[in-house]
């Protein structure tokens, strides 16, 4: 039994098919399928049933792969254990970003990183929050930034920073003559939201239900982006929520229609989230240390209230 075998059997519990497997891994299909019988019969089991479309793993080929994924990853810090005691910060690193925060974060903190860190191989991926829990707990990823908290076993969550709800209203809206609003003035009806699969969807549906004032899920209108959103609003289609940071990035026009929040603000927690097994901790460490450098000087807002970003 080899790591190359284990790492053979993961790909194809992945992919379901051995040609994508054997591309993925850097190898001919021959070669990874004889690898995988000879481990096969070495064990004297069936890891695969591979007379079903797609393949699927046979009961005993769930728990080869529970503990293969485990023994990979032991393997691996093997060579973590070494670069620490060098003091090494190199190599590749697969970072997972949700949508709502890649746009402005990633701007702010990627060329620090990347000039004083010029021999890690970032590999920066969008993924929604699912997507990324996912990811982490199969190897896939090495680390996630995230709204939190999460409560996900298995999974750390190191905050970065805080960042405010701000409400966007135009000049028509019901609310546009307050200097400053709470949770209570919001209507969920009356809320322009992102497309569900999104955390921060969520959070702005946790907190209208904390007001009490709605509790419909019902929506007409609905997008991907917060552009999208702002464009609805301002064609008197309703209110908006943004993330503090977007903020940032829109006309000094549009910045007439924000509005904050009386303190305590709702605001979204975001961390830096990794598996417990603690891979690579020497980057996650300089990376979540250049990030909170970064963004301290953007947000100064000390007194918030959390939101919980997973629908509940």
């Amino acid at each position: 039994m080899t790591i190359t075998q284990l790492k053979y059997v993961l790909a194809v519990a992945e992919h379901q098919n051995f040609t994508k497997a054997a591309q993925k891994t850097f190898v001919t299909q021959p070669t990874l399928s004889m690898q995988i019988q000879k481990l096969e019969e070495e064990l004297d089991i069936l890891i695969f049933d591979r007379s079903k479309k797609p393949i699927e793993l046979t009961a005993v080929g769930q728990k080869i792969v529970t503990q293969a994924r485990n023994i990979v990853n032991e393997s691996e810090r093997m060579q973590d254990v070494v670069d620490q005691e060098k003091g090494f910060i190199g190599g590749e690193f697969k970072l997972g970003i949700i949508p709502t925060i890649t746009p402005t974060l990633l701007p702010m903190f990627l060329k620090a990183f990347t000039s004083k860190y010029p021999k890690v191989q970032l590999k920066i991926e969008e993924l929604t929050t699912p997507e990324i829990i996912a990811k982490l707990q199969d190897g896939h990823i090495d680390a996630a930034i995230a709204a939190t908290p999460l409560h996900i076993e298995r999974i750390k969550e190191r905050a970065l920073y805080y960042e405010p709800f701000v409400g966007y209203i135009p000049s028509n809206h019901r609310l546009s003559k307050k200097e400053k609003i709470d949770s209570t003035d919001l209507e969920l009806d009356d809320i322009l939201l992102l497309e569900d699969g999104h955390c921060f969807r969520d959070g702005v549906i946790n907190l209208c239900k904390s007001s009490k004032l709605s509790g419909n899920d019902k929506f007409q209108l609905e997008s991907g982006s917060f552009e999208t959103l702002i464009k609805l609003s301002n064609e008197g289609l309703g209110m908006t929520l943004l993330p503090y940071l977007h903020t940032l990035d829109i006309s000094e026009k549009q910045q007439e229609n924000l509005r904050y929040f009386n303190e305590p603000s709702p605001a979204r927690e975001v961390s830096l989230i990794y598996s417990k097994s603690e891979l690579k901790l020497q980057i996650i460490e300089v990376l979540h240390d250049v990030i909170s450098g970064v963004v301290r000087g953007a947000i100064a807002f000390q007194d918030v209230k959390i939101i919980d970003p997973l629908k509940k």
